[in-house]
Order: C-alpha cells, then sequence, then structure tokens
C-alpha cells in the first residue's frame, strides 16, 4: 500500500578518511599514514623516528644508509631523542656512568596508543586530519640504567599534513631531585649542503665544540656550512629557525620550552671516521639543527613535571 507521505530520508554523512596507525609484524615499529599522503616512522627502539615524509613523497629527515635498525646501536639519522644527559658523561655528576647522550635512544620504549592532535601539548596545533602517536619509557622498564633515578617518561610524536611535532614530558616519580638534559637530535634532509643556510640565530651566541667549546659571539649573518660544524646556540624558545635552500624556505623549526639550538655537520673527515655513516658524500645530504636544553642542567624535583617540545614545519 502507498502511503500519502512517506517519512523524510535520514540523510548520511559520507565517512571521512581518518589516519592510519599500524605496527610492524616484529613488533619493532610503529608506522602512521594521513589520507592526504603523509607518512612517519617511529622504531621501538629509542622510540627513533626514522622517516617523515610529506603528502608527495618527499622524505624531509635524512637516514644513514649504514644506520643499525635492529636495536644494536644507536640509530644514525632521523630523530634521536637525547635523556638525560647531552654529550659524553660529566665526571663527578650522577650522569657520569652513562653512555653519550644518555640511555633513552638505546632503550625500548612502550606504544602507549594514538589519539588526536587536539591535545598536542604544542600550541597552535591543528587537529584537523593529524595523528598523535605516545610512547612511554620509566625507569622499572630498564635492567641496568646506571642512573639511579625513578622517572617517567612520554614521548608524543604528532604527524599533521605540514609538519611533525615531538615533544616530551618527564615525570620525577621518586623521593629525590635530579638534573637532566633533554634534545630532539633532527636529521634533516637537503639537497645539497652548499646550497643551505640556516636562519634565526643571527644575534646569538654560541659554543663553538670546534674550537673546544669556546664562547662566540653572534655571527650577525645566516649560519652556512663549509667545514664541520658542531655548535650550540641559545636563544628565546619563541625565536624561529629556518633552514633555507637556494635562498628558499624548506623547513621552519618551532620550540616549546627549549631555549638551545644545536647545530652539526659531520663534513668530509668526520664522516668518513663513522662507521655507521653512509653513503660516503652523505654530509651533503644532511644538516642537524636540534632544539633541546643542554646548555645547563635542568633540575626536577621530587613529584614534578617538566614538558617541552618541537615542532618542524616542512615549507
Amino acid at each position: 500500500m502507498d502511503r500519502a507521505k512517506k517519512p523524510a530520508a535520514i540523510p548520511v554523512s559520507p565517512i571521512q578518511p581518518t589516519p592510519q596507525v599500524s605496527i610492524s609484524d616484529d613488533n619493532s615499529r610503529v608506522s602512521a599514514n594521513l589520507p592526504t599522503g603523509q607518512h612517519v616512522d617511529i622504531l621501538l627502539y629509542g622510540a627513533t623516528v626514522v622517516s617523515w615524509k610529506s603528502a608527495n613523497g618527499k622524505e624531509n629527515l635524512f637516514l644513514s644508509s649504514k644506520a643499525h635498525l635492529d636495536g644494536s646501536k644507536p640509530v644514525r639519522g632521523g630523530i634521536p631523542l637525547v635523556f638525560p644527559l647531552f654529550g659524553p658523561p660529566t665526571p663527578n655528576h650522577p650522569t657520569d656512568k652513562l653512555p653519550q647522550h644518555g640511555f633513552a635512544r638505546t632503550s625500548r620504549w612502550e606504544y602507549l596508543g594514538k589519539s588526536s592532535s587536539e591535545s598536542s601539548t604544542l600550541p597552535n596545533s591543528k587537529g584537523d586530519a593529524s595523528v598523535k602517536l605516545d610512547f612511554g619509557l620509566s625507569n622499572s622498564m630498564l635492567s641496568d640504567s646506571k642512573w639511579d633515578y625513578d622517572f617517567n617518561l612520554t614521548y608524543s610524536v604528532t604527524l599533521s599534513q605540514d609538519s611533525l611535532e615531538t615533544s616530551l614530558v618527564v615525570r620525577n616519580t621518586g623521593t629525590s631531585n635530579y638534573d637532566f638534559h633533554v634534545l630532539f637530535h633532527s636529521y634533516l634532509a637537503v639537497d645539497d649542503i652548499n646550497d643551505t643556510t640556516v636562519s634565526g640565530l643571527e644575534k646569538a651566541a654560541f659554543k663553538d665544540k670546534m674550537q673546544g667549546g669556546k664562547e662566540v659571539e653572534p655571527a650577525g649573518k645566516p649560519i652556512s656550512i663549509e667545514s664541520e660544524t658542531d655548535r650550540i646556540y641559545t636563544t628565546a624558545p619563541e625565536q624561529a629557525i629556518k633552514v633555507l635552500e637556494k635562498g628558499k624556505d624548506r623547513y621552519e623549526l618551532t620550540r616549546d620550552m627549549l631555549s638551545d639550538v644545536v647545530v652539526w655537520n659531520p663534513w668530509i673527515e668526520k664522516a668518513k671516521g663513522m662507521a655507521d655513516f653512509g653513503p660516503e658524500n652523505g654530509y651533503k645530504k644532511m644538516i642537524c639543527v636540534e632544539a633541546g636544553s643542554v646548555s645547563a642542567w635542568n633540575t626536577l624535583e621530587a613529584g614534578d613535571t617538566w614538558e617541552g617540545g618541537q615542532r618542524i614545519k616542512a615549507l
């Protein structure tokens, strides 16, 4: 029987594509893809980001062709996480038994899950078509850290359409205060280091490790790489840093609670001397611009929390 007045059809909203997250069969890495084509890979070893691709497939991170990805040694390339020590062990300090750059990059982390980037710890984050991956590490997960303090780390990697964010939350879960450094050791991919400059640090003084840590006055001009370079710049976190190729913006780095920026390139001879660095001319294809807090110790009191992070925008 026909009805004179049929009920109106209920409109159905089209299903929107969502970010896809997968874990490798051997449970060694987590990968995420956005519907718009961006991609990120993170090893559980060190929670090391080893790949970040834009929608057009362009790789934004340099990864050595000889990098060890099996957990046998720190990864050469990507974004290794430095904690609680930057550089070699400090004599007569609680970190003096730790390996260079600490234990975070050589520990196996736990994947805690994914969430919307609307909860990102960094300001002005975009919540649309993005995904945040969380990883955890605590003192109870380490068999022998040689660092006798209680801690809980939450490391978040947020993939957005035009950027990658990495942020770290450090919780002192013990009864003793402790000192720490933190740094995101970002290896940025470039086409040719000879055409690459870094701007935003023109007015910043720096420690030049190539001169034994000598304090150097601001250069007043963008940084160009013409030899082995290893510098620690100290500048306000609100100061944006840009990497340019042939005068055009390639990356923009913004920071939260991180007052230091390390600029590093091994150049020819040092690259040859590193067994896990390749190809031989790989130094031409990368520049490390590393956001951190390493020029002085951060002291975290018992029960307190520290957090900081960076956003790298691919331009």
